[in-house]
């Protein structure tokens, strides 16, 4: 059908997939509308190497396990609509007749990122094109996660592009925060955030410029972004395919740090590289892990990315985790990145390889008056003013607005041909040589860098249209390929983290008066946003998810038994069991 006319095509998909998800919620067994039992909450709140030795044992039947998520996820998706797909009558059998229940992960259910291939259902990503065309087989990581054991049940929401972090699109509509709905849960693996925050056990997710990350940070669980080749990504589908500049990769998400280190391990255990040949052949390695836990660390420290300063709330998180770990002997030191290879620099690089193509290819699936992520529209207006107009427009934010940040960003955001692609690949690897480099040389050679993993808490809906540049505390990482996980916490406090001054005021004094800062702190409310999760990110180098997830289990260790001088109040505030 031709434009426009196509529109009335997406209305009725859009229409039809939501009828379908409504009625296979409705047409679920009872029992999972059922309130949680004491015999759920047990299983919920039990470890998960318990949780799998009961099924090994036949202490549990994985369809008891099953129940128990399934309720979980119909009540967590009625108060955030987290989930594209409902899984659970095909996961039921599956249960039975095709998942290993003697593998490492027997019986575990685990949730999906809507891109993820399984068969007889669409990945729709959003779009209405991608819609109603289930698949005909499983892919790699499915056929891999069945061997081992889990029991796939459910496929969650994300933003239509992939390229934002909210979690909304005209064909399932938002996906709202779990502890405030209404800010975003994140994205954009946001339904995984969500649906994890309120009870779900394990989720995978994918990571382009910090999509597995920002989801756990504003929904408050854990995840751990894995350099590329150490996770499955084959069976997937993508709002981009063919962009290799800064690869996506798929990686676990969580709701406990032993659920994350556990599944990441059971995972890299099945040898995923006999099942998917973008993965690199190396096995778990323990003692890496085990010694990254008991060693004395010297942590190094990145309070800000030069490019939006953290806001109060996210500050006393990373005060309060110096804290604990200075209290708990460990080494904390504030970082100086490579000049010629800080942050803003590679956040502009990044941007221009990502959207190398001009934004044409997440812009090819749309039908006509389809929405499109606020954010994402944004990037699509700018790469496609015509040269001379684009030109101007960088004049007057260089010269008349006064805007230097965003005016940099902007002067080459354009479709690249194949040599100007080429060049900035070629940055790429430099910009790349020098942080290892500098990281290997005195007197750097740090464990791992803490920092931020975005500079606010969770924004509300629609916010992206400002702040969608605002993610330089992630891409970054992307860009080098390094390992990275996420620790919760605490929580915005309306007292503690409030600002005190507007917030153009408290820019200007730290001199980051500029758009890109401005758009995601205009939306800072300690009042509005009480209550939603504040996080850190624990970085490590290339193929170290091993040592970050050991890293990660000793803050969680200094954080738990710190205790603030002043208030007496711990260093670690989430809630772990649910009710």
């Amino acid at each position: 059908m031709l434009p426009p006319f196509d529109y009335f095509q997406y209305a009725r998909i859009r229409d039809l997939k939501r009828r379908e998800r409504a009625a296979r919620f409705a047409a679920l067994r009872q029992e999972y509308h059922a309130p949680l039992t004491d015999s759920n909450k047990t299983i919920i709140n039990k470890p998960i190497e318990e949780l799998v030795e009961d099924v090994h044992n036949g202490v549990l039947s994985p369809l008891e396990v099953l129940l128990t998520y399934g309720k979980i996820a119909v009540k967590a998706h009625e108060k955030t609509n987290c989930i594209t797909e409902i899984l659970l009558p095909e996961a039921e059998e599956w249960a039975t007749s095709e998942v290993n229940l003697q593998g490492p992960l027997a019986g575990v259910p685990v949730s999906l990122k809507d891109s993820v291939q399984v068969k007889g259902f669409d990945i729709s990503l959003g779009y209405a094109r991608l819609a109603a065309k289930p698949y005909e087989k499983d892919g790699p990581m499915v056929r891999l996660l069945k061997d081992a054991g889990a029991v796939p049940y459910a496929k969650t929401a994300l933003p239509v592009t992939l390229l934002s972090f909210e979690s909304a699109n005209g064909l399932w509509g938002t996906c709202r925060n779990p502890h405030v709905p209404e800010y975003s849960p994140g994205g954009s693996t946001g339904g995984e955030g969500a649906l994890l925050a309120q009870g779900g056990r394990i989720g995978i997710g994918s990571d382009v410029a910090g999509s597995v990350r920002v989801p756990a940070a504003w929904s408050g669980i854990y995840s751990l972004r894995c350099s590329t080749g150490r996770w499955p990504k084959s069976g997937v589908n993508t709002s981009m395919p063919g962009q290799e500049g800064v690869q996506s990769v798929f990686s676990p998400m969580a709701r406990t740090l032993n659920d994350l280190t556990y599944f990441t391990r059971a995972i890299i255990g099945m040898q995923p590289w006999n099942y998917d040949y973008t993965v690199h052949p190396i096995s778990w390695r323990a003692d890496q892990e085990e010694e990254a836990k008991e060693k004395k660390l010297r942590v190094g420290l990145m309070t800000s990315d030069g490019v939006v300063p953290p806001t109060p709330a996210i500050s006393r998180a990373i005060n309060t985790t110096v804290a604990a770990l200075t209290e708990a002997g460990h080494t904390v030191r504030e970082i100086t990145p490579p000049p010629s290879a800080d942050p803003w620099t590679g956040l502009v690089l990044a941007s221009q390889i990502l959207n190398s193509d001009g934004c044409a290819t997440f812009n090819s699936i749309f039908h006509s008056f389809e929405p499109s992520d606020p954010g994402a529209a944004q990037l699509t207006t700018i790469a496609n003013l015509p040269r001379p107009l684009r030109y101007l427009y960088y004049l007057y934010v260089r010269y008349i607005k006064r805007d230097i940040r965003w005016a940099t960003l902007i002067r080459n955001f354009s479709p690249k041909t194949a040599a100007e692609q080429w060049a900035l690949v070629a940055k790429r690897e430099l910009f790349r040589a020098t942080w290892h480099e500098w990281w290997n040389a005195e007197p750097q050679q740090y464990d791992f860098i803490l920092c931020p993993v975005n500079a606010t808490p969770a924004l509300p809906h629609g916010a992206m249209r400002d702040a969608v540049s605002s993610c330089g505390y992630t891409f970054l990482w992307n860009l080098l390929d390094y390992t990275a996980g996420v620790i919760p916490i605490s929580r915005v406090d309306p007292k503690k983290d409030a600002l005190g001054k507007p917030y153009r005021q408290a820019l200007k004094e730290v001199d980051a008066d500029h758009a890109i800062a401005q758009g995601a702190w205009k939306y800072y409310d300690a009042v509005k946003m009480a209550g939603l999760p504040t996080a850190v990110q624990v970085v490590g180098r290339r193929w170290e998810e091993e040592k970050v997830l050991g890293y990660m289990a000793a803050v969680e260790e200094a954080l738990e038994n710190y205790r603030d001088e002043e208030t007496g109040e711990g260093g670690k505030y989430v809630l772990r069991e649910v009710d």
